[in-house]
């Protein structure tokens, strides 16, 4: 898949924010007449051709191609199909023109900077899953849905439908085990928006920004730390604004480093807003977490 570094796009960004008014972030929001879902695009001026990239409903951040700027219309082509965008007053709308089903319609705001300094203090940890019920916690399809708990651990027996706390979080310290079978793949989704990676799918299938404690398609892990299916791990994530550190099982694997947008599948790009916890579940089944605990800045 083709990588497209962060720093590049961020730098280039910038320095065009006055050459274009499509440059920066854009936190989409596609609507169809039987949903509507998130997305999400980046535009950088990289003469002569400036460069793109983008993320569906699902899936990872690909690049957009053949792209063509003409005042305030846009259009470029993605794995997806065909984009076609206005800009207006700081805010899009368009057209995607997908390779499968129909047309779509979508509009796009700036996505906000988040940047936050750190809180001086954390409160203590709270559970968030209380080993005995799903209290706190609810399905996104209850039809669906092979979630429960047992024996102190919140189970998903098949894929089918994801779950995620009904309460709502902006800045975060989660502490969360997780129990990943072979052949399994699932994600802690921070604010229900970006994801930390759980998978262990066979060899070679996931590069680096696909792998275990990654932020899905954005961040690569800077340790690779041996596989352990069928055994407890842990992740410590802090995120602030959208900084996050992520230590896996005592070992930092990302550093302070930004998130640039959401990631696919996210639940919605209101990326200003508080979200919830959510763990994927629509994929395998065989995943176990526990300990699941939240710290918030302490006021």
């Amino acid at each position: 898949m083709m990588k497209l570094p962060a720093i590049l796009f961020a730098a280039a960004a910038v320095a065009s924010a006055a050459s274009s008014p499509f440059a920066g972030r854009w936190d989409l929001t596609v609507t169809t007449p039987q949903a509507t879902y998130p997305s999400w695009m980046e535009f950088a001026d990289e003469s002569p051709t400036p460069a793109i990239r983008v993320v569906g409903r699902t899936g990872s951040v690909h690049p957009g191609t053949d792209v063509k700027v003409d005042g305030d219309h846009l259009s470029f082509k993605s794995s997806e199909g065909n984009w076609d965008i206005t800009v207006s007053g700081h805010k899009l709308s368009g057209v995607q023109h997908r390779s499968r089903g129909a047309d779509t319609q979508f509009t796009g705001v700036p996505a906000p900077s988040l940047k936050r300094q750190p809180p001086a203090a954390w409160t203590a940890p709270e559970a968030l899953f209380n080993g005995k019920d799903l209290t706190g916690w609810e399905v996104d399809d209850p039809s669906k849905t092979y979630w429960s708990a047992q024996n102190g651990e919140l189970r998903n027996d098949k894929g089918g439908a994801n779950i995620h706390t009904t309460r709502k979080f902006e800045d975060l310290k989660l502490h969360i085990e997780y129990n990943c079978p072979q052949g399994g793949n699932s994600g802690v989704y921070l604010r229900g928006r970006y994801e930390v990676q759980v998978e262990y799918e066979p060899a070679g299938k996931n590069d680096q920004f696909h792998s275990m404690g990654s932020i899905y398609g954005f961040l690569a892990p800077s340790e690779v730390l041996p596989p352990k299916p069928g055994d407890w791990e842990s992740y410590d994530v802090t995120l602030v604004g959208r900084t996050v550190t992520v230590i896996r099982d005592g070992v930092k694997i990302i550093d302070n480093q930004e998130i640039p947008g959401i990631t696919g599948g996210a639940l919605d790009s209101h990326e200003s807003e508080p979200g919830p916890i959510y763990l994927q579940g629509d994929h395998t089944g065989g995943l176990k977490y526990r300990n699941i605990t939240i710290s918030l800045p302490k006021r």
